[in-house]
C-alpha cells in the first residue's frame, strides 16, 4: 500500500511513542514532549503512514519572526527502512518549510551516522558546524544547513557567538561578540558582561534590572579603544515610557545625560539618517541593532541584537538570548536569516517607533 503523509496529532502519541523506542537509544523525545510539539509549540510535526500505521516522522520547529525552520528530530521505522521513505520524508519537510515561508532548514546529525550524513549530503545540505559531547551518550553532533529558496546567498561574516548570561544582558553580549569578531584575542568573558552592563545600563526598567542604552553601549566601546557610529532617530532617553514611577524616570534621565554629556567629550559618531547596512559592513563595522523582541518571542520588550551580514533577501543575525525553554540552542540563535521586511518591522521600538542602532568598528 502506498505511503500517506499527513499532520500529526494527538491520537498518534502512542504510535509516536513506540516508533521513538524502536528507533534510538538515548536522547528520545517523551510523552510531554511531543505533547508540547503536537499542542503548543511553533511546529509542524509530520507523519509518514502505511495500513493506519506510522512508518516515520519529520518534526520541524520554525523560528519565530525569522526564515529559519529545524528539522529537530526525523525517525523511519526498521520495517520501512531501504525504501527511500528517509528522502521523501526530507522533501516533504523541506516543501512543509517553504510553505512556512522559510528560506533556510537546519539539521543536527550524528558525527557516527554515515547513511544520514550520505542522505543530508545527496540532498544538498552544507556542513557549517561540529559540536563536541552534543549527545547523551556523549556523541558529537554535525550541523547541516540548507537554502531551500535557491537564491544566490550572501556569506555571514565569521563571528563568535556568546549567549548572554542573564535576563537584562543582551546589549553587553552583543558587544563582546562585535569586539571578538574585530580584535582577535578579545575573549568574551562573564565578567566583562556584567562590567558593561554596569556602564551602559540605564539603571531601571519596569521591573527588576535595567537594560543598555545605545550611548552606554557606545562608551563602552568607545573606552575599550573602538570606533563607535550611533545611528539614533531620538535624542532622548529610550524606555521613559515603560516606566511609571516619578523617582525612576528622574534617575533615568539624570543618566541619559550623564551618557551625552560623556559622548560630547569622545570622536564617537552619531547619524540620524537611515541606517545602510552593506555599506556599513562593507566598512568592516557590526551592528548593534536595537529591536522588540515581539517578532521574535511574543513579549514586548527592548532586546538587542547583532547583524553580522546582509545579502539581497536576508539580514543575518546573532541572538544571544538562547531561550532553553524554547528547545533552542546556541548554534539555533547564530546567523538567524531575517527578511528585511521582518527585520524593518522588528528595528521599530515602542510607540514612538524608535530605532537605535551602535555600529562598532575595530579602531577609532
Amino acid at each position: 500500500m502506498e505511503i500517506e503523509f499527513r499532520l500529526a496529532n494527538i491520537d498518534d502519541l502512542p504510535a509516536l511513542l513506540a516508533l521513538e523506542n524502536q528507533c534510538f537509544a538515548s536522547d528520545r523525545l517523551t510523552p510531554r514532549s511531543f505533547r508540547w510539539m503536537l499542542a503548543h509549540a511553533h511546529a509542524s510535526l509530520l507523519v509518514a503512514q502505511r495500513d493506519e500505521q506510522v512508518m516515520g516522522y519529520a518534526l520541524l520547529l520554525f523560528h519565530r519572526g525569522t526564515s529559519l525552520a529545524r528539522l529537530y528530530s526525523i525517525a523511519i521505522a526498521p520495517q520501512a527502512r531501504g525504501e527511500g521513505l528517509g528522502a521523501r520524508l526530507l522533501e516533504r519537510a523541506e516543501q512543509c518549510a517553504l510553505e512556512h515561508e522559510r528560506a533556510y532548514l537546519r539539521l543536527e546529525v550524528r558525527a557516527d551516522n554515515p547513511k544520514a550524513i550520505a542522505l543530508y549530503e545527496r540532498h544538498g545540505y552544507r556542513r557549517f558546524a561540529q559540536v563536541e559531547d552534543y549527545y547523551e551518550d556523549h556523541a558529537s553532533a554535525l550541523r547541516y544547513e540548507k537554502r531551500i529558496v535557491q537564491r544566490p546567498a550572501g556569506k555571514a561574516r565569521s563571528v563568535p557567538y556568546y549567549a548572554q548570561t542573564t535576563d537584562f544582558t543582551c546589549g553587553p553580549a552583543c558587544l563582546l561578540m562585535a569586539m571578538a569578531a574585530l580584535r582577535p584575542g578579545c575573549e568574551p568573558s562573564r565578567r566583562e558582561e556584567v562590567r558593561i552592563w554596569r556602564e551602559a545600563t540605564t539603571v531601571f526598567m519596569t521591573s527588576g534590572h535595567g537594560g543598555c542604552s545605545p550611548q552606554g553601549l557606545a562608551l563602552a566601546a568607545w573606552r575599550r579603544g573602538f570606533g563607535v557610529r550611533l545611528h539614533l532617530s531620538t535624542d532622548g532617553p529610550l524606555f521613559l515610557d515603560g516606566v511609571r514611577q516619578a523617582n525612576k524616570k528622574e534617575v533615568m534621565q539624570l543618566v541619559h545625560e550623564d551618557f551625552c554629556a560623556e559622548l560630547q567629550e569622545t570622536d564617537v559618531q552619531r547619524a540620524r539618517g537611515p541606517l545602510d547596512l552593506p555599506s556599513v559592513l562593507g566598512e568592516g563595522g557590526l551592528v548593534l541593532v536595537l529591536i522588540s523582541n515581539y517578532q521574535l518571542t511574543r513579549t514586548k520588550a527592548p532586546h538587542w541584537v547583532l547583524v553580522t551580514g546582509c545579502d539581497d533577501d536576508f539580514v543575518y543575525l546573532h541572538d544571544p538570548d538562547t531561550d532553553h525553554a524554547r528547545h533552542r540552542q546556541a548554534l539555533d540563535c547564530q546567523h538567524l536569516p531575517v527578511s528585511h521586511g521582518q527585520f524593518q518591522r522588528m528595528s521599530l521600538f515602542g510607540g514612538k517607533k524608535v530605532r537605535a542602532a551602535a555600529v562598532v568598528f575595530a579602531n577609532r
